[in-house]
């Protein structure tokens, strides 16, 4: 247990504390704002191009060693990434670390609840998740001290002692945990085209922001995205053992939850463009943004276990659709941040954000598994996982073009090399207007919930909760 949440630890931490480092890194290895979201695209773009492969390597072959060498390449990744001579080198290295971190993510609760006994199956799992909000609160400030004291290079750095003794505490204690099925086969062409359609989809997105839109190459990079999604739909439709199951989409209310699942991770990967607005356009110090940072994992974590006890006890549907009203007002409120908001005005605007994640997350993933058979449970775990993964992926460069748009609208020139150079009112223009269309996507998120609520009302018109 001890090993298996170092890990999680290390990659739920990495994931948060490289959201504040951005703006420094953009300023020391002497890079653009569309190069440098990649230091974090590269990362998640492997992981969800590799997560749901790897779920069923852990069947076939053994979790142990599958989850042993994973936190080993996570560790060489970061040593490398601490090392990286500039900042191609870094999102090389950083998609490497990936690799690891898939490997790892894609097993950690399956270990978890193989070992654990079935008394303690819950708190086993519970602490897991406390694991995450820890490493995900701790991030930022962590992130922020690091920087101002010790430079960026030691955010990745500080992983490696962490990791070597995680892997004795593994290799000495965890036992085989060998393989509970055979006969299995990877979708090796789907996971393949989902890695190529994702990178294409970014890869479009990002170079949209620095030559714009009308480009060929940028033009040419979306029409594979396209070409490659059609391709996958088809490919997983047909293929004997697919990376998705595409046939429990069919179910409308497990399809509507995992859209609304997706769309709210899109909204929360918003969360990356604010220590360019704390840093750069309110001058705050590294440590300071690290701890205002904190806000939104910390109101999570505090509504969670809440969220988690109230939909046992009331039902998911309206909990999920309160959370999204709040996370919706939360976008609002961010939309009217300006360059003088005080601390404590920017707290009051973040934490609704929070909040309603926590309140809508729990709920929504309770009728998610709720909806669908017992045979199919593993199925639908996985993609409710990768939902989270497919949102970043997808998120992050939407919201770096639709900051970079609002920017642009600003100064008319594009966002180039030196970042420093953009004035802080456009900065702001940028974060204001992302939020706003961020408060139009949980709006649909909510208009689907409606629906969702309606369906499973007429299917169960007796059942509490609907």
């Amino acid at each position: 247990m001890i090993g298996v949440n170092m890990m999680v630890f290390m990659s739920t931490l990495d994931m948060s504390i490289v959201n504040v480092a951005l703006p420094s890194l953009a300023r020391q290895l002497n890079t653009d704002f569309a190069t440098v979201q990649w230091v974090i695209l590269s990362y998640v773009l492997v992981v969800a191009a590799l997560l749901l492969l790897v779920s069923r390597l852990g069947d076939m072959y053994g979790k142990k060693s599958i989850f042993s060498s994973g936190l080993a390449l996570f560790t060489l990744g970061s040593l490398f990434c601490g090392l990286a001579p500039n900042v191609e080198w870094l999102i090389f290295f950083r998609g490497f670390q990936g690799i690891g971190a898939a490997m790892s993510q894609a097993l950690g609760i399956a270990i978890v609840t193989e070992i654990a006994p079935p008394s303690r199956r819950g708190r086993a799992i519970g602490l897991i998740g406390a694991t995450v909000a820890m490493g995900l609160a701790l991030g930022p400030s962590l992130g922020g001290l690091i920087i101002e004291f010790v430079g960026w290079r030691w955010i990745f750095l500080i992983n490696v002692p962490l990791g070597i003794l995680a892997q004795w505490i593994i290799t000495r204690h965890m036992p085989p945990l060998l393989p509970v099925k055979s006969g299995q086969r990877f979708d090796v062409p789907g996971a393949l085209l989902a890695a190529l359609t994702l990178t294409a989809y970014s890869m479009g997105m990002t170079m949209g922001q620095k030559h714009g839109f009308d480009s060929s190459m940028v033009i040419g990079f979306l029409t594979v995205a396209l070409g490659g999604l059609i391709a996958f739909i088809t490919l997983e439709r047909r293929t004997e053992h697919p990376m998705i199951d595409l046939t429990i989409f069919a179910n409308p209310l497990f399809s509507l939850n995992l859209i609304m699942s997706v769309l709210v991770f899109i909204a929360l990967a918003g969360g990356f463009i604010m220590p360019f607005f704390l840093q750069m356009a309110q001058n705050r110090s590294p440590s300071e943004v690290g701890v205002l940072m904190m806000l939104i994992p910390l109101s999570m974590g505090l509504m969670a276990p809440f969220s988690g006890a109230l939909s046992d006890r009331f039902g998911p549907r309206e909990l999920s659709l309160l959370g999204l009203l709040i996370v919706a007002g939360g976008c609002l409120a961010i939309s009217t941040l300006t360059l003088d908001s005080p601390w404590w005005g920017f707290a009051l605007r973040v934490m609704p954000l929070g909040l309603g994640i926590g309140l809508f997350q729990a709920p929504n993933n309770s009728a998610i598994m709720g909806a669908v058979p017992r045979e199919r449970l593993g199925v639908a775990s996985g993609l409710l996982n990768y939902s989270r993964v497919f949102g970043q992926t997808t998120g992050l460069p939407l919201v770096g073009t639709i900051f970079t748009l609002f920017v642009v609208s600003m100064t008319m020139e594009t966002v180039r090399i030196d970042l420093d150079a953009v004035s802080p009112e456009a900065l702001v223009a940028g974060v204001t207007g992302v939020y706003r269309v961020q408060a139009l996507f949980i709006l649909v998120a909510f208009i689907l919930g409606i629906v969702a609520w309606i369906i499973d009302r007429r299917s169960h018109p007796g059942k509490p909760g609907t």
